[in-house]
């Protein structure tokens, strides 16, 4: 197993300051992928941060590291493409429950199943906040919106069940009030070895005034308190549903398993980026001047 030589976290500190609402739990976020990241000795030039849109997913200006602000609900297929072409980049996808959850779902289930070795960090905080206060995938039921003036008529998803059925091997729930958990959280993702998705309480202060930093404070305890162990399927997928007034932080559910690359022959002889191109100059240039 390779050493860790933990890196400072300032040097993942961002040319441009982050410009959420103040009081928002991105700032929580973003400082807990900084903190896992240094934690884990993964230096900005093998760290890439892609996302989609929303408040949340503007994150990758905030770092110091690789980055792609890509498109609605398409982070996880633009980070799957930029991780099998460069194995050797450790790939974080961050983003908001809209973007995930809703017009991202798909992609996201199928990058569960594959068991890509991606780490997923969603900051859920049930409601639209960039387009300003509609209800969200995972908005509790009547809970009045902008979109939903008469309460919200539809169920929630629980993003920790989604992610075991789909087959991710990683699946935790963060608070972004409870920073020193949510890191080490965000560190184990990173270290795991499989699609890992983190589900994190990230409350949003202008839109959502119910599920505030106090209704979670009210409500949520630490699974490692409890002697929890997430290596039982049946048990963790029981556990992700529990919502109400106790509601579980850490790591509902870990397993070891085979991950999609190990699979892929071209990917055993390393990186495609560091794979010569078996291309001549003539057939390069014919090519280039083909496409253009």
């Amino acid at each position: 197993m390779a050493t860790v030589v933990e890196l400072p976290v300032d040097l993942f500190k961002g040319p441009v300051d982050p410009d959420w609402c103040p009081g928002c739990g991105d700032f929580g976020v973003l400082r807990s992928v900084q903190t896992a990241a240094a934690s884990q000795g993964v230096r900005p030039e093998n760290l890439l941060i892609v996302s989609g849109i929303g408040c949340s997913s503007n994150l990758p200006g905030f770092i110091h590291a690789y980055g792609i602000h890509s498109l609605h609900g398409r982070s996880v297929p633009v980070a799957t493409g930029a991780h099998l072409a460069n194995t050797d980049l450790k790939v974080v996808i961050t983003g908001g429950d809209g973007d995930g959850y809703g017009i991202g779902i798909g992609h996201l289930i199928h990058a569960m199943r594959r068991n890509l070795d991606m780490t997923y960090v969603v900051m859920n905080n049930q409601i639209y906040g960039l387009t300003t206060g509609q209800a969200s995938p995972t908005s509790t039921m009547g809970h009045q919106t902008k979109s939903t003036p008469r309460g919200n008529p539809e169920k929630p998803l629980f993003p920790p069940a989604l992610g075991i059925v789909s087959g991710a091997t990683y699946v935790a729930r963060g608070f972004s009030g409870e920073a020193k958990q949510l890191a080490d959280l965000i560190a184990g993702g990173m270290a795991h070895r499989g699609f890992a998705l983190i589900d994190v309480f990230s409350p949003c202060v202008t839109y959502n005034k119910i599920n505030t930093y106090a209704w979670f404070k009210e409500r949520v305890y630490k699974l490692e308190d409890e002697g929890w162990d997430p290596s039982h399927v049946d048990k963790s997928l029981a556990k992700a549903f529990e919502w109400g007034d106790r509601i579980p932080l850490g790591v509902v559910y870990k397993s070891d398993q085979p991950i999609y690359e190990d699979s892929e022959p071209v990917l055993q002889k390393g990186p495609l980026t560091k794979q010569p191109l078996g291309v001549g100059k003539e057939l390069f240039a014919e090519l280039v001047e083909e496409m253009i």
